[in-house]
Order: C-alpha cells, then sequence, then structure tokens
C-alpha cells in the first residue's frame, strides 16, 4: 500500500511549512502530496510550489473542482504543471455541491455525472494532442455555439510530458464511484470505511481494472486517550454532515446514510442547523468515526490496519502534519 499526505492549513506566509512537510513525507517515501480546493486557496499553486521545492514525491489535487474550470483551462493547468514537475501530477477532480458549484462559481450543478463525463473525455482529447479539439456535447461544445461564429478546434500548443495524465475522481455516491472505476485512473473516496466499501461500491468494484487506484483520505491520530482523538473526527463529521450541504441537498449526509447512520446523520442535521454545532458534533455515532479514521495507542492502531491492507484501497493518505505519526505510519506500511 502507497501513502499520501494532505498539506492542509498553509502555516504562515512564505509557504515555508508546506515545503518542510512535503520534503519530510518525501524522505520517508511517501507516494504523493496533495492540495485541496473548496473555497479558499487553488489547488496548483500550492503544488508548484511543492514541485519546486522537492524532487520525487507526486502532487495531487484533491480535489480540483470542475465547475471552477473548463476542460481546456485545467488541460492547461495540468500540462504546465507535469512538464516542469518531471511528469508528477495526479489530477484529482470532483463536482463539489450545489452551494460551492453555483453560488461560489455561478455555474449550474443539475446532471452531475453526465458533465463529468463530458469533462474528462475533453481533458483526454486535449492532453493527448492528436489534433485539433472539437466537441459537441449537452454540457460542453468546442467551438462554443453562438458568439461571434469564428471559434474554431485548436490544438494544445505544449506537447505535454506525457500522453495521459492521471485522472482521480472525487465520489461517494455508488453511480459517481462506479463512473470513476469506468472512465478515471483512481478513486478518491471521502468518509470510507473499509468494513463496508465491498458492499457499498460492489459495481465499482466489479468494473475496476488491476491499475486502478484508490487513494482513501484517513485522519490517523496517536493518542492513548481513544475517546479524545475520536471527538477530533466527530468535530469534521459532524461539520460535513450538519453544515457542508442544504437541509434537503447534502451528500455527505447521504453518504453517511447509506453507510447505515441515518438516524444518527439526521439527527446531527437536525441539531446543526438548530445552531446547537456542540450537541451535532456529539451526535456523530463513535462506530462511524472509528471506521473511517485510525485513532488511539500505536497497538490498536496497528491492529486496525489490518482491514485497510485487506480492502482495495491502494493509497492511504494519512490526515495528519505530526511527524511522530508520519513516521510511524511510513515503518507501518512503506
Amino acid at each position: 500500500m502507497k501513502l499520501g499526505l494532505g498539506i492542509g492549513p498553509f502555516g504562515p506566509p512564505g509557504g515555508a511549512r508546506l515545503v518542510e512537510l512535503a520534503k519530510e513525507a518525501e524522505n520517508l517515501g511517501y507516494d504523493t502530496i496533495w492540495a485541496p480546493e473548496i473555497y479558499g486557496s487553488d489547488c496548483f499553486t500550492p503544488l508548484t510550489w511543492i514541485g519546486a521545492n522537492t524532487g520525487r514525491i507526486n502532487l495531487g489535487t484533491s480535489i480540483m473542482q470542475l465547475s471552477a474550470r473548463t476542460p481546456a483551462s485545467a488541460a492547461m493547468h495540468a500540462v504546465a504543471l507535469d512538464y516542469l514537475s518531471n511528469g508528477r501530477l495526479i489530477l484529482g477532480i470532483g463536482v463539489s455541491g450545489p452551494q460551492v458549484v453555483e453560488g461560489w462559481y455561478g455555474q449550474p450543478y443539475p446532471k452531475p455525472l453526465a458533465r463529468t463525463r463530458e469533462w474528462v473525455s475533453i481533458f483526454r482529447k486535449i492532453v493527448a494532442r492528436e489534433g485539433p479539439v472539437s466537441f459537441d456535447g449537452k454540457h460542453y461544445q468546442l467551438p462554443m455555439q453562438g458568439g461571434t461564429g469564428l471559434g474554431k478546434p485548436l490544438k494544445l500548443i505544449l506537447h505535454p510530458i506525457r500522453e495521459r495524465i492521471p485522472v482521480y475522481l472525487g465520489a461517494e455516491g455508488p453511480k459517481n464511484v462506479a463512473l470513476s472505476a469506468e472512465i478515471c485512473d483512481g478513486w478518491i473516496p471521502m468518509f470510507l470505511s473499509p468494513y463496508r466499501m465491498m458492499d457499498l461500491y460492489k459495481d465499482a468494484m466489479r468494473i475496476r481494472n488491476k491499475d486502478f487506484e484508490i487513494a482513501a483520505s484517513v485522519p490517523v491520530i496517536i493518542d492513548d486517550d481513544v475517546q479524545r482523538a475520536l471527538n477530533q473526527i466527530k468535530q469534521n463529521v459532524g461539520f460535513y454532515v450538519g453544515g457542508m450541504g442544504a437541509k434537503s441537498f447534502n451528500v455527505h449526509k447521504d453518504h453517511v446514510t447509506r453507510m447505515g447512520f441515518g438516524e444518527a446523520a439526521d439527527r446531527v442535521q437536525e441539531l446543526f442547523f438548530a445552531g446547537r454545532r456542540d450537541a451535532a458534533i456529539a451526535a456523530v455515532p463513535n462506530e462511524l468515526c472509528d471506521e473511517i479514521a485510525l485513532v488511539g495507542p500505536k497497538e490498536r492502531i496497528r491492529e486496525r490496519l489490518a482491514a485497510w491492507k485487506e480492502s482495495p484501497v491502494t493509497m492511504l493518505n494519512v490526515g495528519s502534519a505530526n511527524a511522530e505519526t508520519l513516521r510511524f505510519m511510513a515503518e507501518e506500511l512503506l
């Protein structure tokens, strides 16, 4: 199993923390360092900063939001960073939710699976550079319809260092995960339980090929007090289930419901929208948090790693910036 690492908060201005973290991970043998994108920093700039100060570790976007860039714009970003880093980019993409897509980017959210399929198809055509790119889809048209009528198919000027840049899809719903297994090179799950994934994602697991990567984000907290560690996980889960989405549409809440925690998810959201955030976080089940994270003393974490090793997961993205934790995970898995 490979190890990955999310960069988390930037730290003080200047980027020294990011470089220090990336170099530590690279020296320990971590495969990839991942940069997020929600509605703060973009995902490419910190990876460029890191890539200029490292030599081996892969640079992953987790996740680049599809509505933030057209396929052509994303391809230019991706090809440039992959070129400058000597082929180290992994492009993690995702559709996000309607609050961000429509509220932040001002783009339509409906039909996310169909949009993703078209977007990936155009991206692949541009990077492959087999000729001028034209595309006539329901969500994307190249050249665009209407306008001056002067648009024409174009071909990427820069010759990519690779004809195919790996694309991973960030997804939670079974249909979206199956789409990742069909058209992408990997899947970036969130709130993944190694004990339940074969049942929840049986279609995706059936059609994935042997090279399909599953890069799961797993918070890791070494602490002799298991409940104290679980309480930290509960804060993150409670925020996403309770507040990251509308009351009528929350993909994270739906995901937790599919995992078998529907009654608790309803209660968490109810408390969160009532302004009782502490109560909402407390209502997140310990069992859920324990399945999606690795917490407790080293011995306990070592035992619970067995389920991850036996699962289809190929890369465990450690959710920690603690040097001792990074070293411990490297010792156990690399």
